[in-house]
């Protein structure tokens, strides 16, 4: 089995679940906004709408870290095609794209992207302090670029992890209920712009 485990389960939870979001206190990173385009002069003609990606340099919204610019159509993944085939990105920049449906409470160092069913999402990550993104995120279509990162964890740590993640939400754990080793995909994040609602 191809692996990328840690030497413990502790060290395995705490990268994966970003356990460096509560370190001590760090200068936050302030957003700075995505340069506007302006429209066409009148009685000039406007070009027709782009069939794939936005292009990078026009995304509006407010930008984080190195922002986003990655305009190849080959490097622009949904998220359900990263979870479909990880290991086709691994180790890759990429450019996603997807609703903020939760970011980390404590400080603000990762948003998890929705894909198009219940369960799919994707989490990008940063270092504490390097970008921080607000609450208010939740619910905004947001622009990511960074570095794939795939780990495959063993039936034992695949537990301790869902374990974990039952905890921090609150949730309801059942250890028989996970009978086959999961597969954890991240976003190790360089740049987003976060699109006002």
């Amino acid at each position: 089995m191809r692996s990328l485990l840690l030497p413990t389960l502790a060290l395995t939870c705490a990268s994966l679940l970003g356990a460096a979001c509560d370190k001590g206190k760090s200068d936050q990173a302030k957003p700075s906004p995505a340069p506007s385009v302006a429209p066409a002069p009148k009685g000039e003609a406007t070009p027709p709408a782009p069939t794939g990606p936005a292009p990078a340099a026009s995304l509006p919204g407010t930008k984080y870290g190195a922002g986003v610019s990655i305009d190849d159509p080959a490097l622009v993944v949904t998220v359900d095609d990263l979870l479909a085939n990880p290991k086709a990105y691994e180790g890759k920049t990429v450019r996603v794209e997807g609703m903020v449906t939760d970011v980390c409470p404590k400080r603000g160092c990762w948003m998890d992207l929705a894909g198009s069913g219940p369960g799919k999402k994707v989490r990008f990550k940063v270092d504490d302090g390097v970008m921080t993104f607000p609450m208010e995120a939740k619910g905004s279509q947001a622009v990511t670029q960074g570095v794939v990162a795939v780990q495959t964890l063993s039936l034992e740590e695949s537990k301790a992890y869902a374990e974990h993640q039952a905890k921090e939400y609150g949730a309801a754990y059942d250890p028989a209920a996970i009978t086959e080793p999961m597969v954890v995909v991240r976003i190790d994040g360089t740049g987003a712009v976060v699109r006002d609602k």
